[in-house]
């Protein structure tokens, strides 16, 4: 066995694993055989509160104030079954082809959370118990789609399923096993040999992953930022060495990899600050054989329904959301986000193509925004 291979094997344990306090089970949910295996996989991490609801409603969530039902759903875990709206697969550009929801909902506490505004509702994580129903629209829109499937800078690709659009899957990962199942099934070849999944996550715990029989029909990237945003806005995550030694990990694994820069913030010294990133990511994937790594790189924005949300949850948050120093970009469905302006979007944007190609030359950049 080989250097890199016995490596492979020899994975750090998690720095950060979420063990919810509750688990509520709706009825619905209750006999599906993947519901057996959540409930095996918290007994096992300890969890002794999980209750088979009488019916779809989750209760019991709202707190005496907005703080302490924010607290309540951060420490549940629903298990449901997903609706028919969200079985069938839609449009992700520009980051897939399709989004493939094994969950909604997160147990990270990032002040700048993408999901608030956008999800009704206390912040619970709900994982989807009906998984072969959640994971069958790969085969039905396998060989379709507008961003990797069928084009010439991403074909080689596949057809591409986001599976972290509403969720970190990593994080619930050890609940759940939502996630081992889904790399394995596509591994096997189930829904075809030209598709490959594709997840976001700010968590380490890749120690079941790497076992799996993937067949590199998986990308996996690691959410990164600089030291200031990362130690500052991401509570509850794993810090950015452990990322990295997972991020290692994977890639020895055989795993596509990936980096997701993002939020980028013009923070004091964001130049030495995210040099030093990317510098940290080189050393990080020194000598991986066979690299195969991607980059997406995500500028901050809000939404005025998400800064509220988001003021909610974390009144003391130093987090700049001063529409006054922003421009607004508007939806073709009238929707106003606030970006950074015109100028300070340019010059990062100028910054990281030249220092992501000068010192990570093997990354693909796949899209700035």
């Amino acid at each position: 066995m080989t250097d890199l291979m016995m490596e492979s094997t020899l994975v750090s344990p998690p720095t950060r694993l979420w063990v919810p306090k509750h688990v509520m089970i709706t009825r619905p949910a209750a006999d599906l055989p993947h519901t057996a295996e959540i409930i095996r996989r918290c007994e096992s991490a300890g969890v002794d509160d999980i209750r088979v609801m009488p019916g779809n409603a989750l209760t019991g969530l709202k707190g005496a104030s907005e703080r302490e039902t924010y607290a309540k759903a951060k420490n549940t875990l629903a298990v449901v079954v997903a609706p028919p709206s969200t079985l069938k697969p839609q449009p992700i550009p520009p980051s897939a082809d399709w989004r493939v929801d094994l969950a909604k909902g997160c147990p990270a506490h990032c002040q700048y959370c993408y999901l608030a505004g956008s999800l009704a509702g206390p912040p619970v994580t709900r994982v989807y118990a009906n998984i072969d129903d959640v994971l069958a629209g790969i085969r039905t829109h396998a060989g379709r789609g507008a961003i990797t499937s069928g084009t010439v800078e991403r074909g080689h690709e596949g057809t591409t399923f986001e599976m972290s659009c509403y969720t970190d899957p990593l994080g619930i990962e050890n609940v759940t096993g939502s996630l081992a199942a889904a790399i394995s099934r596509v591994g096997s070849g189930e829904f075809g040999d030209d598709v490959q999944l594709r997840f976001t996550t700010k968590f380490d715990d890749v120690g079941e992953l790497v076992t799996l029989d993937h067949q590199r029909r998986t990308r996996v990237r690691f959410s990164v930022n600089a030291a200031d945003v990362a130690n500052r806005f991401e509570g509850g995550t794993a810090r950015m060495p452990a990322r990295l030694a997972a991020l290692r990990s994977m890639a020895l694994a055989g795993y596509r990899v990936g980096l997701t820069i993002a939020p980028i913030m013009p923070v004091p010294g964001w130049r030495e600050q995210y040099g030093s990133l990317l510098d940290d990511v080189a050393t990080a994937l020194a000598d991986i054989p066979d690299l195969d790594l991607t980059a997406e790189i995500i500028t901050h924005r809000f939404t005025p329904s998400s800064k509220e949300v988001l003021l909610g949850w974390y009144p003391n948050t130093k987090l700049e959301m001063d529409e006054a120093s922003r421009s607004q970009k508007r939806s073709k469905f009238g929707g106003v986000k606030y970006v950074y302006p015109k100028q300070t979007m340019a010059e990062m944007r100028a910054w990281f193509t030249a220092e992501l190609e000068r010192r990570l030359p093997a990354a693909r950049l796949l899209y700035w925004t």
